[in-house]
């Protein structure tokens, strides 16, 4: 069933960005599709020199490097145009709230126009897709082991389900370790973008920034260095995760958590 007639035009759009801090980085590419009532449609696909350094992790997602960029405008120079597309518009796109909106107001207001939510209505596939295909055990019963799940919510029907299920994992991807140590540190493994479980520390070119608080956007060994009491500060803190404490400590001693830049494929 197709989508009802519209009311007003609504764009759906991705950025490419230099990393996922709103705040501090810029985008590198946009790509947008404008729907209008009338049934016409705009596309536009542009990228932009950011005027900062790309992270080596962001340009393993995306594959650009600074060098591929050269030359190209700013977000300044295309925001007249890009702030008149979506000035009367509608937003659609997948999980954009979390990153694309924050850095394309961020983007805008440094270009000294003023992208404002209010009144917009927003279209997102990602949680159409959470919603509509759940996550939880009577679904991945069924998916990896092909039967519905009886008792669902009672301990004991859950727990082997569960036990099924991961019998199941084992045989459908034969790249999951076998042993109890392999499994564990699979699923503990921290998010790429994080250094500690928890994501107090992120990575940013192969070294720890902060991702929270006053230092937030700064490097742990730049802080340990410039302001030692606050890393001391976290040391004494009780309610700070383990892991995080325990880097922390290490950076007191002089011993910082590196990571190789990742190799562009």
């Amino acid at each position: 069933m197709p989508l009802a007639p519209l009311k007003r035009p609504i764009v759906f759009f991705d950025l490419e960005t230099t990393g996922l801090w709103a705040d501090v980085d810029r985008i590198i590419e946009i790509a947008l599709l404008k729907l209008y009532p009338d049934g016409r449609t705009e596309r536009l696909t542009q990228r932009f020199d950011p005027g900062m350094k790309i992270p080596a992790e962001s340009s393993a997602i995306h594959g650009m490097l600074n060098a591929d960029l050269a030359g190209e405008p700013t977000f300044r120079d295309w925001a007249p145009k890009l702030f008149e597309i979506y000035k009367d518009a509608d937003l659609g796109g997948y999980a954009m709230m979390r990153l694309d909106v924050p850095i394309l107001t961020k983007e805008f207001e440094r270009a000294g126009f003023a992208f404002s939510m209010a009144g917009r209505r927003i279209v997102d596939a990602s949680v159409i897709f959470r919603e509509k295909e759940r996550r939880d055990l009577t679904t991945a019963y069924r998916f990896y082991c092909g039967k519905t799940l009886v008792g669902a919510h009672g301990a004991e029907a859950d727990n082997d389900a569960a036990y099924e299920v991961f019998l199941a994992q084992l045989e459908r991807y034969p790249d999951l370790p076998r042993d109890v140590e392999g499994v564990n540190a699979f699923c503990a493994a921290p998010e790429p973008a994080q250094v500690d479980r928890d994501g107090k520390l992120v990575w940013r070119d192969g070294e720890a920034y902060f991702g929270f608080g006053k230092h937030r956007y700064h490097a742990l060994e730049q802080v340990t260095r410039e302001d030692p009491d606050y890393i001391d500060w976290i040391i004494s803190k009780a309610d700070f995760p383990t892991e995080f404490v325990e880097i922390c400590r290490q950076a007191r001693r002089g011993a910082f958590p590196k990571k190789s830049p990742p190799i562009k494929k």
